[in-house]
């Protein structure tokens, strides 16, 4: 993919942004940590050039004035509620970010359960947290949240909540999904603080939507359809153009909520820093676009993406119709359809050539498509694995990586003793074939060393893929999507 986005210039001047805010409050501030910190995949498919990581580094550089607070709500715990991404209960993913802001050499102080009511589960995982050496501070449900100010700013409001030790000038407060109370857990602070004598601000870091580019940009639109299960508009800050007389680009639960915070901020400290919603936010990604042309492009591609991603997810009973319209309607706007994905057209052709057996596309960095279908040996999605890594390779289609008689035992184990009903090799099972192949054989050798070239390719499967052929895909990197049907009428799918 052509480069649109200069990472080392990004972690360079929003480090140097966030530096400044702190001191502009004085030596203290809290940071609202929206979206991902680290593993985001939209950012760097949207912003190409943009590292994953990007912020994990970014922070990484200021390590020494850093620290973290997690905030979870504790509904989300005693829902057990389950990130969709990667399928793992909130309070799980809390201890993954934990160990994954450790591995990047930053400090994490504590973590903050918000609308915490005694639930058994939260007091449980409080209990869990203690035992690792973890502090845990409570964060109560405030009567009259977010809109009676006098109450949320008094003793019974914020004053009930546990204030949270911090000793670094720059607190990044953090989650693991929405709704967990990043906002009211600053404010709760910086009423705290106060209290204390101690001056301290705040300002919040969204990447998306990047508010010095225009509001139908296709990077913008691509995070509308990104949240679109969130309905999430992205609209012209009006309290900025009043102020400033300038447009800029916000969404519309923060311009909604803009006027409590400013009453909220005048009511702890006597008066508002800011003027507008976009005043608030320390993101700098808008500057380092390189190629306003590619980001285009690629923001385009995503928002089809999101497109297929939708309907999987309605067909999959997890998403609304309402999130596909939205995006559809995104669609309509830039002209796009479901054929400007190229894999997709190529899985549907290959499709219709074995009598509509399961086919998958895969596109590779130089354009190239190549497909697999259903055989009795592969799955659609393995044989399109097999043959990229076989193209990738410069070796003929018709090759031979696998010997029938390493797939037969596999296929014996699966039917036979572990009583599957699927003799065909999903992906992980075909790429451990071929790991033993390469044992012997130079040329499977040679085919396993082109994996790392799959990643950031395009991929479409033209059925609804089975959780460990997904995770396959996600592992090695593809950006892949499927078409919203089962291959059977089952009503059970694993």
């Amino acid at each position: 993919m052509k480069q649109g986005f200069d990472n080392e210039a990004y972690i360079k001047r929003q480090s140097e942004q966030i530096k400044k805010r702190i001191g502009e409050f004085g030596g203290k501030l809290y940071l609202e940590f929206g979206g991902k910190l680290f593993d985001d995949y939209h950012a760097s498919r949207v912003l190409p050039g943009f590292a994953p990581d990007a912020k994990m580094q970014m922070l990484g550089s200021m390590r020494d004035q850093a620290e973290i607070v997690i905030a979870i709500n504790a509904s989300d715990i005693a829902k057990n509620k389950i990130r969709g991404d990667l399928g793992i209960p909130y309070d799980v993913d809390v201890l993954r970010l934990i160990d994954a802001f450790r591995e990047f050499g930053l400090y994490v102080g504590s973590v903050v359960m918000t609308r915490f009511d005694g639930q058994p589960a939260a007091v449980a995982f409080q209990q869990k947290l203690n035992k690792l050496g973890l502090p845990v501070f409570l964060h109560y449900t405030i009567e009259g949240y977010p809109y009676d100010v006098r109450r949320i700013v008094s003793e019974e409001g914020y004053g009930k909540n546990q204030y949270i030790k911090t000793t670094r000038p720059l607190v990044v407060v953090t989650a693991p999904g929405p709704g967990s109370g990043k906002m009211a857990t600053c404010l709760s602070q910086l009423y705290h603080e106060h209290l204390r004598g101690v001056t301290a601000g705040y300002a919040k870091f969204e990447t998306f939507p990047i508010w010095n580019l225009p509001l139908k940009h296709p990077v913008n639109l691509a995070y509308e359809a990104a949240t679109a299960d969130l309905s999430d508009v992205n609209m012209i800050d009006p309290y900025h153009l009043e102020a400033y007389g300038k447009t800029t680009v916000n969404y519309n639960r923060d311009i909604e909520i803009f006027p409590v915070l400013s009453a909220i901020f005048k009511r702890i400290s006597g008066s508002c820093p800011y003027q507008s919603p976009t005043d608030m936010g320390v993101n700098m990604a808008g500057a380092c676009i390189s190629d306003d042309e590619a980001c285009r492009e690629a923001s385009k591609a995503e928002i089809v993406r999101r497109y297929f991603t939708a309907m999987t997810d309605c067909q999959k009973g997890r998403g609304e119709e309402d999130a596909v319209q939205k995006i559809e309607s995104i669609m309509n706007q830039m002209g796009l359809s479901a054929d400007d994905r190229a894999v997709f057209v190529a899985a549907r052709e290959r499709s219709a050539e074995t009598d509509d057996q399961p086919a998958a596309a895969i596109e590779l960095p130089d354009g190239r498509i190549v497909t697999g279908k259903t055989s009795d040996l592969l799955g659609a999605s393995s044989a399109a694995l097999l043959n990229a890594v076989k193209a990738l390779a410069g070796m003929e289609k018709s090759v031979h990586l696998i010997p029938t008689p390493v797939i037969e035992p596999i296929q014996q184990l699966k039917t036979g003793l572990l009583g599957g009903h699927n003799p065909r090799l999903h992906s992980d099972e075909m790429l451990v074939a071929l790991a033993v192949s390469a044992a012997s054989n130079p040329q499977a050798a040679e085919a396993m060393a082109q994996l790392p070239k799959l990643r950031g390719c395009e991929a479409h499967v033209s059925v609804i893929l089975s959780q460990v052929d997904e995770e396959v895909y996600r592992r090695l990197g593809l950006n892949l999507t499927c078409t919203p049907h089962y291959q059977t009428s089952k009503l059970y799918h694993k």
